[in-house]
């Protein structure tokens, strides 16, 4: 199975999910205030779909002062891959056979295999096979992520939660996609 269509990059074959966000009826019983389906926006050889995002700790949900900051900087289309002061949930789908680039964020990544077995690839030339289920903390660190099937997508939900500066044996360690090229500069960038 190809992943690309006349040059462009198939829509994965996994469904769209839906976001369900819960809050306060009037007699302050939890609800389902809405249920939404966020488009994906495909880069070189995988799908992003950013699902929400919250600013400043603690968060604010005083009369949806969340949801308010979640739909601003997500309709904005500024959302880079980490959101200083504040977090970010969203899910990636990996084409079959895709490689990613390694990189680093300035952020805590929480990764949790939905679908499908990825390879975390480290810059220290480890490779882990993770399997749905499985969960990975990123700490700043150089990392890669590989689909390990050639015919199946695989989907991990990633929460990102911005950092305090990180200094390892002296040397300050900052975001590095120095080797995303120009293959998903519109992420890097915060342009959808």
């Amino acid at each position: 199975m190809s992943s690309l269509t006349n040059g462009s990059l198939e829509k994965s074959s996994i469904p769209q999910p839906t976001l369900h966000i819960t809050g306060h009826n009037k007699k302050n019983h939890a609800i389902v205030q809405r249920s939404t389906k966020n488009e994906p926006h495909g880069y070189d050889n995988f799908w992003s779909t950013n699902l929400y995002i919250t600013k400043g700790l603690p968060v604010d949900l005083n009369n949806d002062a969340d949801l308010e900051t979640s739909d601003e900087v997500l309709q904005s289309g500024k959302l880079g891959i980490a959101l200083p002061q504040g977090t970010v949930l969203r899910f990636a789908d990996f084409a079959p056979g895709s490689a990613g680039f390694m990189h680093r964020t300035s952020s805590i990544d929480f990764g949790i295999v939905m679908e499908g077995n990825v390879i975390m690839k480290l810059d220290d030339g480890s490779e882990t096979p993770m399997t749905r289920g499985d969960v990975a903390v990123q700490r700043a660190t150089q990392h890669q992520w590989d689909n390990a099937s050639q015919t199946e997508w695989a989907r991990v939900v990633f929460i990102l939660q911005d950092i305090q500066p990180l200094t390892v044996n002296g040397e300050q360690l900052g975001e590095d996609l120095s080797h995303a090229g120009s293959r998903v500069q519109d992420l890097v960038n915060g342009a959808h």
